[in-house]
């Protein structure tokens, strides 16, 4: 292939000389007397001369800019860079300089600034750094999805929780564990307030958050989008057939119970007992649904009432999962009172960790609350300039596919342009298929702008998946003869990375494969190595002795009061006066933490 590309060039390059001096003779000509012989012919050889340097530059230029051309420079960028992306592909595609490109997107609030304001904004307003390869960073802009892989314990939370500290606004993080809360709680607490939502008591942490599923259900549409939250908490997308038929007829019950609870102003106890008991709950239900302001809910009631023992069971039996969580006192208490004020959150950049345990008993609750959060999200966004929230919230899914199967192939192609940012943590392509089918999970990797692969990953499917998408390179293979001599070179296309060398990626090293970039290998970093999470735990741990030394100190002063009373009656009132005095000061202290 490269002998013939060779020699069309030769060709093309001795064409060319040809069709220069034949224009360049006829030019001489052209600058002749008269009366010189022949040169009434300088005209033709001047078109001639011109064709033969057009005609072949044209042949190249067309081969170098139609499809063809375009083929070929990719092949030849992939030869030049063994298939990987190059340190000007990063700066050009990924790097800071290219999402200030489009800062003016990505934060509608400085559309109005100069050129040279803009570039005074924080890159971390509009981007969050990923990985470094070589001498560059990967940067995610606010509206981009990305998604990381990677069995337990190979860093994936330590690196979600470095996209928690990196967020310009308000914070919606899920864990099965408390790790996040612990590692990035101190940070964020200094630029909003942080509130738990912990259903499960995970950890022993009381939730600060409360949400009642049945806020707002006095508008149908809302009862309606609870419901359908409740239930995909419990329910898997894509089984089909009956499973697919009962989940449709449990929403519209679900929906039109939670809209009579919350017209007749009950609760969700009261849910749940009308579930166990239609019978018993016919007339209350009929009596509160008369004053919604859509009719259909009571038919559908109606319907669910009045239709016969075997399916009203089977509905029942649907629906009772949803409501599994209220027979947990930790969970119910962590649902009893007002509604979540989405636009507070988003104002004041708070933070919520929402903890949950790997059992589906409370990701009906935790699935209705950020869905909560992402309905009012998208409302808030619908009035804002360029229909974008400014600043962004940010969504870190640790574990999403356990504890908050929320619809992510609809938010993933939505979010984004909303202004909310979406990270998301699994272990594998087969936990993410068990919760939302094989649709699912091919919507959200083909939505998620960068795909993220940590080492340690041992299913041949997926790695044969990431290797097919790193794409192929060449390889220069030597041949040896009988005697140890170089035979032959010949040139083969293998993978870029092989699905042994995913699988052997060691630690803090992951395999990236961005939107319009070849894939890279770059150096994650795990959020405990950071300057300001390290200072803060510094700081902390000085706070610590020095409450230590004060404590020390108060007794050897209380102490050293005690014998001067002791050994003379002039100083008998001078302990009591010692301990007041530290007292006054330990509670202008407890006062100070309190307010901050």
């Amino acid at each position: 292939m490269n002998t013939s590309r060779n020699k069309k060039s030769r060709v093309v390059r001795k064409t060319v000389l040809v069709g220069l001096g034949v224009a360049g003779l006829g030019w001489l000509m052209h600058r002749m007397p008269a009366e010189t012989p022949g040169r009434v012919y300088w005209p033709w050889l001047m078109i001639v001369g011109v064709l033969l340097v057009v005609g072949p530059l044209l042949a190249v230029a067309r081969r170098r800019t139609g499809s063809a051309g375009t083929v070929n420079r990719w092949s030849r960028r992939v030869r030049r860079n063994d298939g990987v992306a190059s340190q000007w592909t990063i700066l050009r595609v990924a790097s800071g300089l290219a999402v200030r490109r489009k800062a003016a997107v990505l934060r509608p609030s400085v559309r109005d600034l100069p050129w040279w304001q803009r570039l005074r904004v924080p890159i971390r307003e509009l981007a969050t750094p990923l990985a470094r390869v070589g001498l560059f960073r990967i940067w995610s802009p606010v509206e981009d999805v990305t998604l990381r892989i990677g069995g337990p314990r190979t860093g994936k939370t330590g690196e979600l929780a470095g996209r928690i500290l990196d967020a310009p606004g308000a914070v919606i993080a899920t864990s099965t564990r408390t790790d996040l809360l612990e590692l990035t709680g101190p940070c964020r607490a200094e630029r909003g307030p942080v509130g738990v939502f912990n259903p499960s008591g995970l950890g022993g942490i009381d939730s600060t958050v409360t949400f009642d599923p049945l806020s707002g259900c006095t508008e149908p549409a809302t009862a309606a989008a609870r419901a359908a939250d409740l239930l995909s908490g419990v329910s898997a997308p894509g089984k089909g057939g009956d499973m697919e038929f009962w989940s449709g007829q449990a929403r519209r019950v679900l929906a039109s119970l939670l809209h009579a609870a919350a017209l007749g102003e009950g609760s969700m106890r009261d849910v749940l007992a009308w579930v166990a008991d239609p019978d018993g709950a016919a007339a209350e239900v009929q009596r509160f649904l008369r004053r919604s302001a859509e009719p259909a809910y009571e038919q559908d009631a109606l319907q669910f009432l009045n239709t016969n023992e075997r399916t009203r069971s089977s509905i029942c039996a649907t629906i009772m999962p949803a409501l599994g969580w209220l027979t947990d006192s930790t969970a119910a208490a962590a649902a009893t009172g007002g509604t979540f004020d989405v636009e507070e959150l988003i104002e004041r950049r708070g933070t919520v960790y929402m903890l949950g345990a790997e059992d589906s008993q409370v990701a009906p609750l935790v699935t209705a609350l950020t869905g909560h959060i992402a309905r009012e999200a998208r409302r808030l966004a619908a009035h804002m300039p360029g229909g974008r929230l400014d600043p962004p919230l940010t969504l870190a899914l640790d574990e999403a596919a356990l504890i908050c199967p929320v619809p992510l192939d609809n938010w993933t192609s939505d979010m984004g342009g909303r202004g909310v940012t979406i990270h998301i943590a699994a272990q594998s392509r087969s936990q993410l298929k068990q919760r939302w089918g094989d649709t699912g999970v091919g919507t959200i990797l083909n939505n998620a702008a960068t795909l993220m692969i940590f080492g340690a990953t041992r299913d041949p499917d997926d790695l044969a998946a990431y290797s097919s998408l790193t794409g192929e390179r060449y390889e220069e293979v030597p041949t040896w003869d009988e005697d140890g001599d170089l035979h032959s070179v010949s040139t083969h296309r293998v993978p870029v990375l092989t699905p042994a060398q995913i699988a052997q990626l060691p630690p803090r090293r992951v395999l990236i494969i961005r939107r319009n970039m070849p894939a890279a290998v770059g150096r994650v970093q795990m959020a405990w190595k950071r300057r300001d999470v390290r200072a803060l735990a510094r700081a902390r741990r000085w706070a610590e002795r020095l409450e230590r030394w004060q404590r020390t100190r108060h007794r050897l002063v209380e102490r050293a009061a005690d014998r001067l009373a002791e050994a003379h009656p002039r100083f008998a009132s001078l302990p009591a006066q010692v301990r007041a005095a530290h007292a006054a000061v330990r509670r202008t202290r407890t006062a100070e933490e309190a307010t901050r």
